[in-house]
């Protein structure tokens, strides 16, 4: 087809050839373009001739064969013995649909010519899909040409001529096609990738005792490929990439909207400090010192869950699957039901190494696989201690798209993370994510009167009002229930407050406790109320509020608004002088 001939205002959809490798035809954006002329690049050991086989495997068939070009790597025999042992490796393929073809001879003889001849005689022969030569790398090394020396920049033209020969040829005989070449970091910038339609660059780093393996798309011709790089694993099944950015993130795919509904969290008195409970949809962060209860709230939000319907993924980096099994029991769950019925998924991922994107991969997965709405991660301090070194340099950075991706379905999100067990300033979190959640859950240990509490306030809601002060809560063998709150103390936040106040309030509300000043703050703000929503307004319990609105009646500052049957109904506030 000549330049002529192109209509220029035709939009022509690229094909794709599916790589077979999970998570790589995303980060591609779609799979290979069909037809197209790609390098596989990196250092030795990357993982560059399995992902080919890999991709080869995938892809080949007796109608549409695919040829690997051994150069002067390994042999054909050696490498399959090795590369048999991948689950994709088919035996039954070897022969009618993959040719394993050696080019040593030709190479060795230096005629350039003589390699282009013999890969087009076997092209044209086979008419493959697909076709790898395995490395072409090894063709400029001046000692592999003829028996002369040759300067290294011409020996260095002699290869960009070759493979500018070889593009045209497999490009002309509509053939994807994979060229494997050894190279370093550095060497990124070689005129010879300019011939190239594609360029998977693939790494691996030692940081520490770990050793992490990266992938990038430099380069995919005619598509966006999703930038940056990409973490990948190279298990009995071959490669698995773990794509930076999530599906979830990237098309703003939303599968439930987030709306006004409130979760219960299981914890009686909470919902009530929240506002009603926690927004669907919202990023929750419990922080607290060891031993305070935070994984006993979290099991409770999942068995809150469990109980309403709802399915529930738990991320465990601490505790063993059994262990948490066993704990949820106490909480009247049979787990062994919800696992059965697809609604409870618990996956442990405590090995060290991790990356954050393996993670993330695999928590949407059982995300779903199970529709779930809740996720409990526990806990945030395991999950940095499980990440490779590389990876806890950007906890906070992994962090962000980490909930990102999950809160954009609409999941709500309960993390649990370990903070300093007395600290007088006001970072609660210790590691600087306040801004990744939605809602924040202080727990603290403190010494009231010679004896040691348990206190918890909630200290951050986007998008709810809630109650500001601390209470005492306690953790027992079958959950959790919050208590009174600490009233009369200044100094809370250092873990050794002092008495401040008396229990009369002075020069506000006349006559009046604390807590019914509260109350009554609450009602004024409110106008006109119900006992349950003033109770829920001024973050108190039902027993509470009614006896704090009795007092207020009967000193005058408010009145009750029956309905027709005589019963109490809503509560108003009563304008009073300031003398009285």
């Amino acid at each position: 087809m000549t330049d002529q001939t192109i209509d220029t205002n035709a939009r022509r959809v690229l094909r794709h050839v599916k790589t077979g490798v999970p998570g790589l035809d995303a980060v591609l954006g779609g799979g290979l373009p069909e037809f197209s002329f790609n390098m596989l690049a990196g250092g030795p050991g990357a993982g560059k001739t399995t992902l080919a086989l890999q991709i080869l495997f995938a892809n080949a068939t007796p109608e549409k064969p695919a040829l690997y070009f051994t150069v002067m790597g390994e042999p054909g025999v050696k490498m399959l013995r090795y590369q048999r042992q991948f689950s994709f490796f088919k035996p039954e393929l070897i022969g009618p649909a993959v040719q394993f073809l050696n080019l040593s001879e030709e190479v060795i003889s230096g005629d350039l010519a003589a390699v282009l001849r013999r890969v087009a005689k076997e092209v044209e022969r086979a008419a493959p899909s697909i076709v790898v030569v395995d490395s072409f790398r090894t063709i400029r090394d001046p000692a592999l040409v003829g028996t002369h020396y040759v300067e290294p920049d011409r020996s260095a033209m002699r290869m960009e001529q070759f493979v500018q020969q070889l593009a045209l040829h497999l490009t002309t005989w509509e053939v994807t096609s994979l060229l494997i070449g050894e190279y370093a970091e550095h060497e990124q910038r070689q005129p010879l990738f300019t011939i190239a339609d594609g360029i998977l660059w693939l790494t691996q780093a030692t940081d520490g005792n770990s050793v992490v393996r990266k992938l990038q798309a430099v380069k995919v011709r005619g598509q966006a490929q999703m930038p940056g790089l990409h973490t990948f694993r190279i298990t009995d099944d071959g490669l698995q990439v773990f794509p930076r950015i999530p599906e979830q993130q990237l098309n703003r795919f939303v599968s439930r909207e987030r709306g006004v509904t409130r979760l219960r969290t299981g914890v009686p008195g909470l919902d009530a400090m929240m506002g009603g409970g926690v927004p669907q949809g919202d990023a929750v962060m419990l922080a607290g010192p060891t031993g305070t209860g935070k994984s006993t709230f979290g099991m409770l939000f999942a068995a809150e869950g469990l109980r309403n319907g709802e399915s529930v993924v738990v991320a465990a980096f601490e505790e063993y699957p059994e262990a948490y099994l066993a704990r949820l029991r106490a909480f009247d769950i049979d787990p062994d039901a919800m696992i059965a019925a697809n609604r409870l998924r618990i996956t442990y991922l405590r090995p060290l190494d991790l990356s954050v994107d393996e993670t993330l991969a695999d928590i949407l997965q059982s995300v779903r696989d199970t529709g779930a709405s809740r996720v409990v991660i526990d806990s945030l301090t395991g999950f940095e201690i499980a990440l490779a070194p590389t990876f806890r340099e950007d906890f906070r950075e992994s962090l962000y798209r980490l909930v990102g991706a999950l809160t954009a379905t609409a999941v709500t999100v309960f993390m649990i993370h370990e903070a300093l067990a007395m600290s007088p300033d006001l970072s609660f979190t210790g590691q600087r994510v306040s801004f990744i959640t939605d809602d924040i859950i202080v727990q603290r240990y403190v010494e009231i009167d010679g004896a040691l509490e348990k206190i918890l306030a909630v200290v951050k809601m986007r998008r709810s009002e809630h109650g500001a002060e601390f209470r005492r809560y306690a953790v027992t063998e079958t959950g959790a229930s919050i208590g009174e709150p600490v009233i009369g103390y200044r100094g809370i936040l250092t873990g050794i407050p002092e008495r401040s106040v008396p229990e009369m309030r002075p020069g506000r509300h006349a006559g009046l406790t604390i807590p019914e000043s509260a109350l009554l703050d609450a009602l004024i703000r409110l106008d006109e109320a119900s006992l349950p929503a003033l109770a829920a307004r001024a973050s108190t319990s039902m027993p509470e509020a009614a006896q704090a609105i009795d007092r207020l009646i009967a000193l005058g500052y408010a009145k009750c608004i029956k309905d027709g049957n005589g019963a109490a109904a809503h509560y108003r506030a009563i304008a009073r002088s300031p003398d009285q």
